[in-house]
């Protein structure tokens, strides 16, 4: 009796631990299977109901070229600047060119349209997704957050025709000649000549004008040292009175030694890098000193490059492959995000070298995975 007792304490023993072995099994078991599963998005894809999406970021480069615009214009008396004036160094024909100033690039990320992802789950979601955004990593679908306003643009246009007119400098432009003139009159019976005087006016000569300027010029050359010096009867109580002298001086020089008209313009080019660009140069646009930035369409002037060269120090990164795992099969559980490279970014008309940096692109990095639950839920 005593040893049926023992038998069969024994079965229950082993029977509770048989139940505590098993259910054990199943939590394992439970626990090994993916809660989560993360694969591209492609036409194939089921959205189902919970499920999100995000994006890999890309690179866009902002490339802020400023350019120095100088016209000369002559002046209408420039021919006689030397014999006049004494002058040599006078501009005597129209001439316009262009100078390269100044190239700064910026960068912004935006989402890469070829990089979607989808995220499913059947449980509460326990992602790294949170501190891969704050590291740029991977991005929202919000276009607000990722797209930067563009400042800048090609410039007010100014027009030239503005700067071609002078004022001649003379006091009067015209010679009035007068001249006798005779017209015929019958009195008592006969005809006669009365004479009458006739005034012409008869343009001045640019010769003639141009004397007349430059008595002007140096008219004014002498009021302002007598003003300087303290020989005029009046001396200005403020600076208005010479700096007036020194405008209307100007504007008479100008009538010999011509206009020099500067203008500063911007222009902004955006460049999406691509692997393929990858050590290989992009022309932004061609460059004419005669004419300025031109499209690249044309012909006109040299080309001005951008050469992007990776320095691949992603290449040798061994975290789980970028598409698949060991057995070559899709990891689901395991989130997406892409790794920036360094690279070296160089701008050039033809050897001269415009501007030169470092810069990440995130296009010339890998694409890895890990563990969706790598920081969060560990």
């Amino acid at each position: 009796m005593m040893k049926d007792r023992n038998i069969r304490k024994i079965s229950i023993v082993i029977l509770m631990l048989f139940t505590v072995i098993t259910n054990s099994c199943s939590l394992f078991r439970k626990q090994k299977t993916p809660d989560l599963v993360i694969t591209p998005l492609s036409d194939t894809i089921i959205m189902r109901s919970g499920s999100l999406i995000y994006a890999l970021p890309m690179t866009v480069f902002t490339v802020s070229v400023q350019m120095e615009r100088t016209i000369e214009l002559p002046g209408p008396y420039a021919k006689y600047a030397g014999e006049l004036l004494g002058l040599t160094d006078v501009i005597m024909q129209e001439d316009e060119h262009w100078e390269i100033k100044d190239i700064t690039v910026s960068s912004h990320e935006e989402v890469d349209p070829s990089e979607f992802y989808v995220i499913e789950s059947s449980t509460l979601q326990q992602t790294n997704a949170l501190a891969l955004k704050k590291s740029g990593l991977i991005m929202d679908l919000n276009p607000g957050l990722n797209v930067p306003v563009v400042a800048g643009s090609a410039g007010k246009e100014f027009n030239i025709n503005d700067f071609r007119s002078f004022d001649l400098g003379a006091d009067e432009y015209f010679r009035v000649n007068t001249d006798t003139a005779y017209k015929r009159a019958r009195v008592d019976g006969q005809f006669i000549r009365i004479p009458y005087v006739v005034e012409k006016n008869t343009r001045l000569t640019s010769g003639e004008l141009a004397q007349r300027a430059a008595k002007r010029l140096m008219e004014l050359r002498e009021g302002k040292l007598m003003v300087l010096t303290g020989e005029a009867n009046v001396y200005p109580q403020d600076a208005s009175s010479i700096n007036e002298l020194n405008r209307l001086e100007k504007e008479y020089t100008d009538l010999f030694t011509g206009k020099i008209i500067t203008q500063t313009r911007s222009f902004n080019y955006q460049v999406i890098p691509t692997p393929e660009m990858s050590g290989r140069q992009v022309r932004l646009f061609n460059f004419s000193e005669v004419t300025g930035p031109e499209s690249e369409s044309t012909s006109n002037g040299i080309p001005v490059m951008m050469e992007m060269n990776p320095e691949k120090k992603t290449k040798d990164v061994t975290i789980i492959s970028s598409q698949k795992g060991d057995t070559g099969k899709v990891l689901p559980d395991k989130l997406y995000y892409r790794i920036p490279d360094v690279a070296d970014l160089r701008i050039k008309i033809g050897d001269d070298v415009l501007y030169n940096s470092r810069r990440l692109v995130y296009q010339f990095g890998q694409i890895v995975q890990l563990p969706s639950n790598y920081i969060i839920g560990k």
